[in-house]
């Protein structure tokens, strides 16, 4: 059953946009009122910057930070239309989405759902390792890192204790990397203040990586530069060291190694947010979506696909582009431009890459930067990466909010939020029996 939606006007095109990511957001906020009707549609009412998830996950930064309210954005955009759903399947032969509140047709169809994490068919990681790509997520981990610690103060068997205290991080990208280096500062200029009780050098935290080196995507000079600045802050970095499996007790390597811990981070892979109702034409690697250099689905009339999603193979980038937020804005932005180009009557120009560099903080005033042929590592790449990030962010007042806490941090060694915030249960009214 369609749900009730206003019909667009006489010149509009109906588009419908799956996923409020970056690439989701962009182009609805590109695409013209006077010629599209915009229906986009998450599982979150909020946009959620995920390059901070990490800080959420250790205390850094509020969730509310990184978090913006899809309805606040588009107060002054009357022709897009929000709605809260789980999108089941699309049928393409019948130009309509089926979600969870009913069935939505579209003229155009926007596949922007992003990924989510990748256990390559490992359940017993998937069933007890942390990850974390969205706001619930670093909130859960939140919430298990500092129970952790509380329950370490309880305990006096000496490897309770330690397998309590141990995080295992695998993953040597930037979210690997970042949040091991929060994890190391809070080790040594947070935590021994919060619970003076406990010997804080039983602690180990690792970083696992089963390549042979970190930040894979960047140079082998800055891979080398990461590592020891980890190194310098007290994190015990492996490479070319795979994990075989995880009973939440203890993770077993590749080497027959077993490191005693009962947090382990999962940040080494994402896969794309599989959709049913697609061809067969259309799956690539990791669950993606083959898109042509227009980012159009093959097979698929009036179907396109964004972001992290999308799959676009070209010489530059033969096993497709990256999956970070600048791809996922300019194919927005290329796609808004062909869309109107195509009403008036003009040809669409292919999607071209335009990167303009990568960057990846390990701690403060450590952080390394790459733009074109610049290397820069320490202080300056560290403020460079907190001038990025800030810019990117939605929201004046969430830009100030972060500011504050940055700045508060740096000044104290120090933040307040430090809570443990579990969901209260609704008891039934009745009483048992």
């Amino acid at each position: 059953m369609d749900i009730d939606l206003p019909a667009p006007e006489a010149q509009q095109q109906r588009v419908v946009i799956i996923g409020a990511g970056f690439a989701g957001l962009r182009l609805a906020r590109k695409l013209p009122a006077r010629h599209f009707q915009v229906v986009l549609l998450d599982r979150f009412n909020y946009h959620q910057f995920q390059p901070l998830l990490y800080q959420v996950a250790t205390s850094g930064v509020e969730p509310s930070s990184i978090s913006f309210p899809l309805r606040k954005i588009f107060h002054h955009r009357k022709q897009v239309l929000i709605r809260i759903a789980e999108v089941e399947s699309i049928e393409p032969n019948l130009k309509r989405v089926r979600t969870s509140i009913g069935d939505i047709p579209y003229d155009l169809l926007v596949l922007a759902q992003g990924a989510t994490t990748h256990y390559f068919n490992m359940p017993d990681i998937a069933q007890h390792a942390f990850p974390m790509k969205s706001v619930p997520e670093a909130l859960l981990l939140r919430n298990t890192l500092l129970q952790r610690i509380e329950k370490a103060l309880t305990l006096e068997d000496p490897q309770s204790k330690q397998a309590e205290l141990n995080i295992v991080v695998v993953g040597g990208g930037p979210t690997g990397v970042e949040l091991a280096g929060t994890l190391a500062e809070m080790k040594k200029k947070i935590l021994p203040r919060d619970f003076p009780e406990i010997d804080f050098s039983a602690m180990h935290i690792y970083l696992l990586e089963a390549s042979p080196r970190l930040l894979g995507g960047m140079s082998q000079e800055s891979g080398e530069k990461v590592r020891k600045y980890l190194g310098g802050l007290g994190v015990e970095v492996r490479t070319e060291t795979a994990v075989t499996g995880y009973d939440g007790e203890k993770v077993s390597l590749k080497t027959g190694e077993v490191l005693n811990s009962r947090t382990l981070i999962w940040a080494a892979g994402v896969k794309g947010n599989q959709l049913k109702g697609l061809p067969a034409e259309a799956e690539a690697p990791a669950s993606r979506i083959r898109v042509d250099e227009f980012n159009r689905v093959p097979g698929l009339p009036d179907v396109y696909a964004l972001g992290d999603i999308a799959f676009m193979q070209s010489d530059d980038y033969p096993k497709g582009h990256p999956q970070v937020a600048p791809v996922a804005i300019q194919q927005a932005d290329a796609l808004s431009k062909n869309l109107v180009s195509e009403i008036k009557g003009q040809s669409p120009k292919g999607f071209r890459y335009r990167d303009k560099g990568s960057m990846a903080t390990v701690g403060r005033n450590l952080a390394v930067a790459e733009m074109g042929k610049l290397r820069l590592g320490g202080l300056i790449a560290w403020l460079a990466w907190m001038a990025v990030h800030l810019m990117s962010i939605v929201g004046v007042k969430n830009k100030i909010f972060i500011f504050l806490n940055w700045t508060w941090q740096y000044i104290t060694y120090d933040s307040s939020l430090r809570l443990i915030i579990k969901p209260a249960v609704k008891q039934d009214e009745k009483s048992p029996g």
